[in-house]
């Protein structure tokens, strides 16, 4: 049976922790939805109604797009390996950028990654439990080192151009707002 929660508390938040996977969800105005997974460290509570993610280069960068224009943010965490539960963090997001003042203070909380492009702060508004029955077994294996190798081959100026061609604008023709504009 689903519950609600108005904050995080230390379940919820030991439940995220264990997690190697969670996704999350987004949407502009009109348009496509956007629906990621994330995996490795990637995940922090700043507090009961904070969270923030690393935001690595990707192929895309719809979040960021649909976060500027409207802040809308769903992230979910699925219970795999122990204890079947679903958790839904429903809120505000936008992101944070290296040129951002906050930025040193908040990366300094992940691990250092090559191609780190954002970080996503999410205000939450509500949190949602769900039974999580349905939810398959699956085994962690570990972490790809895909991602990391190709932005480490890229280097500091492949990573900028990476990012001017491919992450600038949604698929959906909004701005990412990645550099100023």
């Amino acid at each position: 049976m689903a519950q609600f929660y108005s904050e995080l508390n230390e379940n919820l938040r030991a439940f995220m922790r264990e997690q190697k996977i969670f996704f999350t969800a987004s949407a502009p105005e009109v348009g496509r939805i956007n629906l990621s997974p994330k995996g490795m460290d990637s995940f922090r509570c700043l507090s009961d109604r904070r969270v923030a993610y690393l935001n690595l280069t990707g192929s895309g960068n719809e979040t960021a797009a649909h976060l500027a224009e409207n802040g809308r943010l769903t992230i979910m965490f699925c219970g795999f390996e122990k204890r079947p539960l679903i958790l839904r963090l429903y809120g505000t997001g936008r992101a944070v950028h290296h040129r951002d003042a906050e930025w040193a203070e908040l990366y300094a909380l992940f691990p250092d990654e090559p191609g780190a492009r954002q970080i996503i702060v999410m205000e939450i508004e509500s949190v949602q439990t769900s039974c999580g029955f349905a939810v398959p077994f699956f085994d962690y294996q570990g972490e790809r080192e895909t991602l990391r190798k190709h932005a480490e081959s890229l280097g500091t100026d492949g990573i900028q151009n990476y990012w001017e061609k491919h992450n600038t604008i949604s698929i959906d023709g909004l701005p990412t707002k990645l550099f100023l504009e």
